[in-house]
């Protein structure tokens, strides 16, 4: 195994165990549905279960389509992330901490697809009347990933003009 991809797979495991870790926490000390603020009007724990994607993609769709069609999307971006690191001739580990936190973001949910059917999310992010849906550490860290791979593209694109 080459050694960049030593710092991927252990920043990886550490998002994975601690998607994993919070979810369990939350749907073994919350019923379903139940709220707790943690940062009055602004941020609560709610035990939610999403058997869409972001923003309920899919939601009514059929659990058999869902499963089946979250499931490829998941191995095919993961499939193309590890094919693109074992590809990447570059020896530094940093510019791969986008794709990792996508990476594991992406099996983070896979897990509660497989086990639950559902996404477990619980981060419930409101300002005033504005709600936002939601989320779990798996969201985040996709949400992380990809904000800073669409930088480095910017950053990129001005660098050649």
């Amino acid at each position: 195994m080459r050694k960049p991809l030593i710092p991927f797979l252990i920043t990886a495991g550490i998002v994975i165990l601690l998607d994993q870790v919070t979810k369990y926490y939350v749907t073994s000390h919350f019923h379903l549905h139940e709220s707790l603020p943690i940062i009055e009007g602004f941020l609560s724990i709610t035990y939610i279960r999403n058997p869409g994607a972001a923003f309920g993609f899919l939601a009514g769709a059929s659990p058999l389509f869902r499963g089946l069609f979250f499931t490829a999307v998941t191995l095919i971006a993961v499939g193309l992330i590890l094919f693109y690191l074992l590809k990447n001739r570059d020896r530094n580990p940093l510019p791969m901490m986008p794709l990792c936190l996508i990476f594991a973001g992406a099996l983070g949910n896979l897990v509660d697809r497989i086990r639950f059917g559902e996404v477990i999310d619980f981060l419930d992010v409101s300002i005033g009347a504005y709600h936002w849906p939601a989320f779990n550490v798996a969201d985040s860290a996709i949400s992380i990933g990809v904000a800073f791979l669409i930088l480095d593209m910017i950053r990129k694109l001005k660098e050649r003009t």
